[in-house]
């Protein structure tokens, strides 16, 4: 009989220590008790408040407030206009001399694809756009006119 040595050493004893650990490490695989799992931990975030209205504070602080207030509007059942925007603001606490909005209709009575309105904040605008493609808004400057929006606006005189 020879004995092993040197090199044919090496497959042997790789072979048995790749046997331990299936047997060892695999024991879910034949019956045996399997590992825990990790179950999540209770979190303790407290929810956040609704945005409040800030009417010193600047426009990115309000933006939130806006965002809202005018998703709140989109989610409506209400039908979907600047007037509908200007009435929720207002009724949010916006002043409505600080409010602007774009007609919901085009120069030859069309529906306009989008409505466009405003609120003026501590020199910087918060702008807001409805349409054939969602809700989307932005903080901006106030233009050289000291308005929000370029362009004709409709009269809030409502």
């Amino acid at each position: 009989m020879s004995s092993l040595r040197g090199p044919a050493r090496l497959p042997v004893a790789l072979t048995i220590a790749a046997v331990s650990v299936l047997l060892l490490g695999g024991c879910s695989l034949f019956g045996g008790e399997t590992a825990p799992t990790p179950q999540p931990t209770a979190t303790s975030e407290t929810p956040q408040p609704d945005p409040q209205l800030d009417l010193g504070a600047d426009a990115a602080t309000n933006k939130p407030f806006f965002d809202m207030i005018s998703q709140e509007v989109v989610d409506s059942e209400v039908g979907v206009d600047g007037r509908a925007f200007v009435d929720a603001l207002v009724a949010g606490g916006f002043p409505k001399d600080t409010l602007e909005v774009t007609p919901d209709t085009t120069s030859i009575g069309d529906a306009a694809d989008s409505v466009q309105f405003s609120a003026l904040l501590g020199g910087e605008c918060l702008v807001g756009q409805f349409g054939n493609v969602g809700y989307a808004s932005a903080v901006t400057p106030t233009l050289a006119t000291g308005r929000c929006l370029i362009g004709q606006t409709r009269p809030i005189d409502w």
